[in-house]
């Protein structure tokens, strides 16, 4: 139990106050609330990079990790003046919410405040939220996959980029797979980003298909294979962001990762207690995401040409629910 009310924290020009910060969190290591906030300020620039004028779905864990987990997209009440939202439109319940979107480490600050332990962003920013700037290759291995797969099938996704003249930034998700990133111009909608998405899926399958799969259904699927999934692209559909601690019992994070990393990498590595000290001496490993950006026209037509020789469309979201 807390025993300490409350405690004030100063985050730049901010004063964050944090109640219960006592409040046992991660019961297998006894990290708290407190833990889990100044983990957050030992990576600011990481977390607010990953996060910057994005809609934020918020995991909040209200009291520790084994407890009820809430899915927030609204932004909770009590926030102060100074933490800012983007208005999302939902057509499919005709509503609308008002969700974190996060422009400084204080915002980030008061999220855990409010026992957020999980940021989980769009790819896409609030001057434009119909239009993505960010693919997002999601690497998500099966039942009965591996890491080691996961490896094999992200040096070939590096592999494939490399030919396109794209640049990706490899992370762990902070479970059992692997995220790479693609900044893209804000210029294609959903929909192209998962065509271009899924073409690129298929070409990896095709270079290693013994250990990709793009089978949409996990019913279909092989589970020791790792499924490329280019529906994570969709309209609200949202993943961890690099440097969110993850709702393990081992406080994971999904960490961002270099491309010779990759080979000898494990998601166990990178924990609240682990990842502090690397980033203060590696600082943001995606720090240079923005200067990065690849036009995926290529892609569209490899889109095209899929789907003109019959490997079908990318389906709607909701297909795939």
């Amino acid at each position: 139990m807390a025993t300490t009310s409350a405690t004030e924290l100063a985050v730049g020009d901010r004063t964050v106050r944090l109640s219960s910060p006592d409040r046992v969190y991660f019961p297998e290591h006894g990290y708290t609330k407190l833990d889990v906030a100044n983990y957050y300020l030992s990576v600011g620039d990481g977390i607010v990079r990953a996060l910057r004028e994005r809609p934020c779905m918020l995991h909040r864990f209200p009291t520790g990790i084994t407890g009820e987990k809430v899915h927030q997209k609204r932004l909770p009440r009590g926030a102060p003046e100074w933490v800012q939202t983007a208005r999302i439109y939902f057509p499919r319940y005709h509503r609308t919410a008002d969700e974190l979107c996060v422009t400084e480490l204080g915002s980030v600050i008061w999220a855990v405040q409010m026992s957020t332990v999980e940021f989980h962003p769009w790819n896409s920013r609030r001057a434009n939220v119909e239009a993505p700037d960010e693919w997002r290759i999601d690497l998500d291995p099966g039942e009965a996959c591996d890491f080691d797969t996961v490896r094999r099938v992200a040096l070939v996704a590096r592999e494939v980029l490399d030919d396109l003249g794209a640049v990706g930034w490899p992370k762990t998700t902070g479970g059992s797979g692997m995220h790479i990133y693609v900044r893209i111009p804000p210029t294609h909608g959903f929909t192209d980003v998962r065509r271009a998405a899924l073409a690129f899926a298929r070409e990896v399958e095709r270079r290693i298909p013994q250990d990709a799969t793009t089978t949409w259904w996990r019913k279909d699927r092989d589970p020791a294979k790792v499924f490329v999934d280019f529906n994570q692209n969709a309209r609200d559909h949202t993943i961890a962001a690099a440097y969110s601690l993850r709702g393990t019992p081992d406080a994971r994070a999904s960490a961002p990762v270099t491309w010779d990393e990759v080979a000898d990498c494990h998601p166990a590595d990178f924990t609240l207690a682990t990842i502090p000290e690397r980033f203060a001496r590696l600082g943001d490993l995606h720090a240079g995401i923005d200067e990065a950006v690849f036009d995926p026209f290529e892609l569209l037509e490899w889109a095209d040409r899929d789907e003109a020789e019959g490997s079908g469309s990318v389906p709607e979201p909701e297909e795939l629910d």
